[in-house]
């Protein structure tokens, strides 16, 4: 059926259920004036509004027919736009539609390139608007849960998958790129909005919903909280979901923090939603209030103004009782409001044949997915981008006596050895890809009809062996599956692998007997850990000659893994969380104190693998470092320039890594912290500066009985190199005096 048939019968079913059409809608209200500032055509439409159409703006898609108006849903996106998947994020019954799949957000984490995160982010944005607004899928929505900058505290956390990593300046930086390819260079409209999950400390999921991460003021300001207000203050995201769990005994979605700090400090004036269900779970595991009208007023208190959750007759019944006023319901609204203003849902114009309106000529990105142009997803770019960002998020942890890469036409034959070997797990708020390229399909390709490629599941230890025994090299691919390959919430059978609601009971891999059996009958072994979590795989670090990490469920996964076995890559991936050597080297779960010894930053124990770890197929060496100045004021900053060469034979990227240590603190400070990071390439032999601007603000802690941030005046070293334990130069730059500025202006 073609458009103009659609919107005929649309406009018929329009009329006999009395909705208006286009001719019946007025489009002169003054809430449409784009002459008008936002805040006033804001309050033009509150004063438009009833009461119960307020109250259904804060759930759902809500649409309002008598003005002509509908605001986009909410949809996920950490890797990519969800509107399939193992969640079934299309709605149940529905079509399942395709959209570009990128590695976890963990495996983005792993390219340390800002660059390369914006434009993943760009792409999203674009294919939200795409689906949202085509008259062929009108799915979706335009309100991105993207991204997740919950910070990986612990490699147990059974969502830790979704996290950037457990550095707070890496995640935050490597946010801000993703939101600002999301959301668009455009001043005045957003491509998408980006809504930051989950605030605050959602770092356990046993007893999420009841549990309380405990810390004080001072970790809060300088560790948790970090990507957030970064996200704020610099990626200009104005949307966050409120974590299940509470701080300190509060309930997040209740917290005083969230209207003042959040608000009033890093001026978020949009969104604040509950995470899906939180309501009854305020009542029910929380136990803070004794029925969910007192709950509901009370989150819209505290600054909640979206609810995934039943919501409207408790809300309701509190307006209708006096627990919260009308004006306090406008005044939460005005934020979600803002929110569908920068998406240009005030300009566009639904009159109940196109459920995605009319753009508005002022909406740059109005036209995008009305033309019939090649769907995104279907464009050589997009697979081009995840087969780059799959490149870069390799992440290679051994290479003894230059094992990789593997010379594809000397070798005659191949060993894939593993469970999920010929298959592209997706994990549980992935979308559906196009397509998929497995670790088997993938090396097949690359090694084209020459070479045999013997496949074995890794279930049967004598076909296993006999598999190893005949081929020139074997490569094992084990790790985890993404969602425990479970049939039901809150199961996961395997004790090293977790998921959403399940934390890890180990981080001893059990394929590693698997890894041993091949090992045992061919030396000639490359172990490939495909994995959404950090292993403790010590044996393999003593044994295996080599060993290549990445995350699941790229659409391009096999062939980023063949470019890089076969060296039409140089992998150059660091890793974003440290890797511990066994269980023993970790503190209870739910301790979240981390000058108990948790992270690079305060951890004194060495570890399996360091933040910030990878290694390449060529060799660099760090030349020099020099400051732009040996001292700096309070207020003032330096350009820290650092001399890398590539001493190998071969092109590759590096990544820069610039840390701060502070030796003559008053106070107690990380052993580490970084603060700067940058993803070069250099050609064989090149030796190039690479400059990162250090301030005096960034070097700064808080003072909690200040209620401020402090910057001392002491001497700071400034540690350049590969990795966390590799830092060969550095320099010395001394603030010259101390001083202290507020909250909100760090």
């Amino acid at each position: 059926m073609q458009w103009k048939q659609l919107a005929s019968v649309a406009a018929l079913a329009a009329t006999l259920l009395c909705l208006p059409t286009q001719a019946a809608i007025r489009t002169d209200y003054p809430f449409r004036n784009p002459r008008l500032d936002r805040e006033a055509r804001i309050s033009d439409l509150l004063s438009r509004l009833t009461l119960q159409e307020k109250i259904g703006l804060m759930g759902g898609q809500p649409r309002i027919p008598r003005l002509g108006l509908q605001f986009s849903g909410q949809v996920e996106g950490l890797h990519g736009l969800a509107l399939g998947g193992p969640g079934h994020w299309e709605g149940r019954g529905k079509t399942v539609l395709p959209t570009t799949t990128f590695p976890q957000e963990r495996g983005l984490g792993n390219t340390w390139d800002p660059a390369l995160m914006q434009q993943v982010g760009s792409l999203e944005g674009y294919e939200a608007r795409y689906m949202y607004q085509s008259p062929q899928y009108n799915r979706g929505g335009l309100i991105v849960r993207a991204p997740n900058v919950d910070l990986a505290r612990d490699p147990r956390w059974g969502r830790s998958e979704e996290s950037m990593g457990e550095d707070p300046y890496l995640v935050g930086t490597m946010a801000i790129a993703f939101q600002h390819g999301l959301q668009g260079p455009d001043a005045t409209h957003w491509q998408a909005a980006s809504l930051m999950k989950h605030f605050l400390a959602n770092e356990n999921e046993d007893d999420r919903e009841s549990s309380s991460s405990n810390f004080d003021e001072r970790l809060f300001r300088e560790y948790y909280s970090v990507p957030f207000r970064m996200g704020f203050q610099l990626g200009g995201s104005r949307a966050v979901m409120a974590a299940y769990n509470s701080w300190n005994g509060i309930p997040m979605m209740i917290h005083p923090v969230l209207k003042d700090v959040m608000v009033k400090e890093w001026g978020n004036d949009g969104i604040i939603c509950t995470d899906g269900g939180a309501l009854g779970l305020l009542i029910t595991a929380h136990k803070s209030y004794a029925t969910r009208e007192q709950g509901a007023a009370a989150a819209v208190k505290a600054g909640i103004n979206t609810f995934l959750d039943s919501y409207q007759p408790e809300l309701s019944a509190a307006v209708k009782d006096g627990q919260i006023s009308e004006a306090q319901i406008d005044t939460s609204l005005r934020g979600l409001l803002r929110v569908f203003y920068w998406l240009g849902e005030f300009d566009a114009v639904y009159d109940g044949s196109s459920p995605t309106g009319v753009s508005a000529a002022s909406d740059p990105y109005g036209q995008i997915g009305r033309t019939r142009d090649t769907p995104p997803w279907e464009r050589e770019s997009s697979k081009a981008l995840a087969r780059k960002a799959t490149d870069e998020s390799i992440v290679l942890l051994k290479n003894e006596g230059q094992t990789l890469p593997l010379e594809k036409n000397s070798l005659h034959s191949i060993a894939v050895i593993g469970p999920w070997a010929d298959q592209v797990l997706l994990d549980w708020y992935s979308g559906t890809p196009p397509y998929s390229v497995s670790p088997l399909e993938g090396i097949r390709k690359a090694v084209g009809n020459g070479t045999r490629v013997i496949f074995a599941r890794g279930d049967n230890d004598a076909e296993t062996v006999a598999a190893a025994r005949q081929a020139d090299v074997a490569i094992v691919v084990v790790g985890n599956h993404p969602y425990c390959n479970a049939t039901r919430w809150k199961q996961c059978d395997t004790p090293s692998n977790g998921r959403e609601a399940v934390d890890r009971r180990t981080i001893a891999l059990e394929q590693e007997s698997l890894v041993k059996l091949v090992y045992a009958a061919n030396p000639h072994t490359v172990e490939v850990l495909i994995s959404s979590f950090p292993y403790a795989i010590a044996w393999s670090q003593q044994h295996v000659p080599a060993i290549v990490h990445l995350t699941q469920n790229s659409e391009e996964l096999g062939d980023g893994l063949a470019d890089v076995l076969f060296g039409a890559y140089s992998p150059a991936g660091r890793l974003v969380q440290t890797w511990p050597t066994s269980d023993f080297q970790l503190l209870p779960m739910m301790d979240y104190n981390l000058l108990h010894g948790r992270t690079y930053m305060y951890s004194s124990l060495k570890p399996l693998y360091p933040f910030g770890f990878g290694l390449s197929y060529t060799t660099f060496a760090y030349r020099k470092i020099a400051s732009s100045a040996a001292t700096m004021p309070p207020d003032g900053s330096v350009n820290v320039t650092v001399t890398v060469v590539n001493t190998g034979k071969r092109d590759s990227d590096e990544v820069v890594q610039l840390y701060a240590q502070h030796e003559h603190s008053a106070v107690s400070r990380p052993q580490l912290e970084l603060k700067g990071f940058a993803r070069v390439h250099l050609a064989a032999g090149q030796s190039i500066p690479v400059t990162m601007t250090v301030r005096a603000h960034d070097l700064a802690y808080w003072d909690t009985a200040a209620h401020a941030w402090r910057v001392e005046a002491e001497p700071v070293k400034l540690l350049a190199g590969g990795s966390s334990d590799r830092l060969s130069v550095s320099t010395v730059v001394t603030i010259t005096q101390s001083g202290s500025y507020g909250p909100e202006s760090h």
